[in-house]
Order: C-alpha cells, then structure tokens, then sequence
C-alpha cells in the first residue's frame, strides 16, 4: 500500500520524535515573559514554518484542545509512491502545496484534496528541496511564485498553473555552483534541502555542504525574485578586507568549505534583519587547515536583508571541532526585563544553551562568560581556542554533565559494571573534550536540545519557548572510527573499531558497535 499525504482542517507536524525518544523542555516564564501577538497575527501557513520569524505557531482556534478528539480525516491525497516524505505544506489562500509522486510539487484544493496541477522538478532524484518550498506574491496580488531547488540549481514556478517561468534566471534556472569564487566543476554540494526565506522582492538562500575536505564555501546569498539575478552574498568565509578575515589562516576562502546555513533562517521583517545560524567550517572534527577562532563558522550573524550588510554577530563556538553548530532558527521575542520592554532574539544550540541578544544591537541580556576549557587534544597540528562562552542566563535546558551515579537503575549487574568500569576508565571533562586516544567522553554529544530543522516553537499566547529535548552520552570513540571520514585522523591508536554508548533520558543503558 502506497503512503499517502493527510492534510485536516490544519496541519502539524510532529517533531517530537526524531530517531531517539525528546522530552519536551519549556524556559518559563518565571525568568522573562513575552509579550502577546496580536489577533490578527501568524492566521496563515504561507511561509515556511508558519512565518519570517519561523515562530512555527498559528493563532488559528477553531480546532483546540476541546474538539480535536471529535475530528476526523476530511480528505487523503496518495503521495503515488514509496518515497519518504518531510515536506512541510504551504497553504495560501484555498491552495494547499504539497510534494507527492517522484518528489512532483503538487497544487490542492485545501478543502476537498482535489488535485490542481502538478509539477515534476527536473533533477529532483538528484537533489531537491524536500523539507518546504517559498512562495512570493507580488504587492497588488497579481502575480504569486514559487520557488525550490533541485539538481543544485534554483528555479522558479507560477503559483497558479505550476509552470516553469523562464524568463527568471537562464531560461528558469539558476545554477547555484556559480558565483561561490570557486571551480563550479569542482563543487557538488551547494544546496540545502531547507528553502530560504522571501523578504520583499528577494529569496535568501542557504547551501548544504559536503561534509569533508574541498567543500563549498557557505557563502549566503539573495536573489531578485523576478528576475533570479543575485543581489548580495555574505561570505561566511571572509574575503581579504571583510571583517573576521583575521579569524582564519590568508586565503582560507579559496579552500576552506562549510561555514554555511543548511537549516532555518529568521526574518525581522519591521526591522528588515535577517539572522543566519551559520553552521561549522569543514572538516568538522578537525581544524589544522583552518587555525584560528574562524567567524563566521558557528555563529548568529544579523544581516540587513535588503544589502547583505553585517550589523552584529556572536561565535557559539570557536575554533569548533565538535560539530556544535545551531541547528535550528532563531527566535523573535520581546521580553519584561528589568522593567523595560526589550526586543530579543534567542537561539539555541547542540550543547543544550539558550543565548538571548537585544535584536538591533547584539548585546547578550545576561553576561556571557569566556571560560577555559580543555586543551588536551591528541590531533597533529590542532590548536583549540582556550576559552568557549557560557551564557550565565538562562540555566542549560539538556544535561551537560554525566557520571556513574546517573546511569540507569534498571539495568543488569553485569551490564552495570561494564558501563561503571568504562566510565571510570574515560576521560570525562565535560561536552568540550576533544578526541584524544584515551577513552573519551562527552555529554552531550553532538546531538542535544532541539537538533534539526524546525526544533523549536513559540506559543505565543502563554508566554513560553517550547521545543524537544535531545541528549545523546558518547562513551567511547577511537580515532580510528572517524577515518572513514579522512585519512588524517591519526591510524596509529590501533583497533578498527569503537563502542559507542547511548543513554538517552528514557531509554536503558546500552552499547553499539560502530564499523
């Protein structure tokens, strides 16, 4: 039996469960309240994640806590395949978009299911945007777009009939190798399976890289949407004379790829800010070739959307070798605090930290601290950065620390004893430890808080954040079980492979070989 796309009377898609058991996590309102949004406010799905601000929260109440039990499916669509699907739908006005039958963008009636058109990406078996697409409406509503990319090249359909608009870019298509200071023979990765965001009349675009040596650079770019001539680009790497070149070994935007926004960007349209959660520089594990604190790799960056402009940035992580990159949008939210109404924007992370910053100016709401963490590492020619920053405000929301006293209760003797004798054995020096030949052991992992794409949400009208909560404990790790990934981890640990051990917050204690 063929799967099928079910859409209700709204539609939600959960993120609660995402290869491990989430526990859901709330920062209370008793540390800072948010101000309410209005009632006319966040009523459409016309955007990916609901809006700009990727709040992911609809105001709409006709279904509510009350009724949802009494509601049954008013129509299916067969997606006409076997495919996975984890396209979040756009609905504007009485048309749902949808990805169904050989990754087809496909236009329905929101009200019956009834099929509209359909449009078939070329090169979507190669790549395709699979996790949502844009759409754009000219000012006077007489002319609607939407755009995706496939096959590393960004093309632009009629929201009405799902025609390729050929007059944007060449002949419809924008080939999105180009324009990164690069062989584009070389590159191969260079699109994200995430959409941009539409801010006026420009699409800004982020890239998934490849995870290796001789990636792409992350280079953010913005493109007119009429036309598909590229407006701005932000060089996440910066070129000699931008801000941060400093930060990195000279020319290290001719080699050096990643650095790039693979997931969410957030838009504060009053203010025409965007802010790019701007993933790590690659190799993700090690950095000789990238010495340095390297901006603008795991930072928050707030660019003037309309000119590409750096207004403020702040480094999660410097000089990363964990893989801690934000993962998820940023939020918008004004907070009562210290008796004045401040604008802020507040991103979380991997290692389970929430930073908080006024919106205009950057400035942290709580102090930051720059503290100094572990320089052990055992890599040839890897210099770590001494200090990493700590927010004092608010508390971490996934557990950062892990000892024998916290493993599970239930499991066997012998099970215990295995897990005690391993971990007294480890080098445990917290979530910042870098690979060394001696057991390792960090908490969390590079998979904490909410991972992913769409991780967190805010439901305005209580005056919370709320998103789930992930937390993986890496045991053991050998160098050698990352050489699959580049023949310069050292060989010379010996063993061909390593145990891993996964304690999640709901599930027993247990080991898995990695080959």
């Amino acid at each position: 039996m063929l799967p099928e796309v079910r859409l209700l009377t709204f539609m939600y898609r959960s993120k609660l469960l995402w290869g491990f058991l989430a526990l859901v996590s709330f920062v209370p309102i008793g540390l800072f309240s948010m101000s309410h949004s209005s009632a006319d406010e966040y009523s459409t799905w016309n955007s990916y994640a609901g809006s700009a601000d990727s709040a992911q929260y609809s105001n709409l109440d006709q279904i509510n806590k009350s009724n949802v039990q009494d509601h049954e499916i008013a129509w299916s669509f067969a997606t006409g395949d076997n495919n996975r699907y984890f396209f979040a739908p756009l609905v504007v006005g009485k048309v749902a978009y949808v990805l169904a039958q050989d990754y087809s963008i496909v236009a329905v009636d929101a009200s019956s299911g009834k099929e509209i058109w359909r449009h078939r990406p070329e090169g979507a078996s190669k790549a395709m945007t699979t996790r949502g697409i844009n759409f754009w409406e000219s000012e006077d509503g007489s002319e609607g777009r939407l755009f995706y990319a496939s096959d590393r090249k960004l093309r632009s359909i009629d929201a009405r009939t799902g025609k390729l608009i050929r007059s944007f870019g060449q002949k419809g298509r924008v080939d999105l190798k180009e324009g990164l200071g690069r062989d584009p023979k070389k590159l191969s990765l260079v699109q994200s399976h995430s959409p941009g965001r539409v801010f006026e009349d420009l699409l800004i675009l982020g890239s998934a890289t490849n995870e290796g040596y001789g990636s792409a650079p992350g280079d953010v770019r913005a493109f007119d949407v009429r036309s598909g001539k590229q407006v701005w680009a932000f060089h996440t790497i910066p070129h000699p004379g931008e801000y941060g070149y400093e930060s990195w070994p000279a020319d290290a935007w001719k080699t050096v790829g990643g650095a790039n926004v693979w997931s969410e960007f957030t838009v504060d349209e009053a203010r025409g800010i965007v802010y790019l959660p701007v993933a790590s520089a690659k190799y993700n594990f090690y950095g000789a070739d990238r010495s340095g604190m390297n901006l603008y790799s795991n930072c928050l960056v707030a660019v003037d959307a309309r000119t590409g402009q750096r207004i403020w940035h702040f480094q999660f992580v410097h000089h990363d070798i964990w893989d801690y990159d934000p993962a998820t949008a940023p939020k918008l939210l004004t907070l009562d605090h210290q008796g004045d109404q401040v604008d802020v924007v507040a991103q979380p992370t991997k290692q389970g930290f929430l930073f908080v910053f006024n919106r205009e100016r950057g400035e942290p709401v709580w102090p930051v601290e720059e503290r100094p963490v572990s320089q052990g590492t055992e890599m040839p020619h890897e210099t770590l950065w001494p200090t990493q920053p700590f927010p004092t405000q608010p508390p971490p929301f996934a557990r950062q620390a892990f000892t024998e006293k916290d493993l599970n209760p239930y499991m066997s003797d012998e099970d215990h004893s295995k897990a005690v004798e391993m971990m007294l054995g480890a080098r445990n020096e917290g979530f910042l430890l870098p690979l060394v030949s001696v057991i390792p052991y960090k908490c969390p992992a590079i998979m904490a808080g909410p991972i992913g794409v769409g991780g967190l949400s805010i439901p305005r009208q209580v005056g919370c954040m709320l998103f789930p909560r992930i937390t993986q404990r890496f045991l053991k790790w050998k160098l050698n079980a990352l050489n699959r990934f580049h023949h310069l981890i050292i060989q010379s640990f010996g063993g061909n492979t390593s145990t891993m051990c996964i304690v999640t917050d709901a599930t027993p204690f247990r080991f898995r070989k990695i080959l």
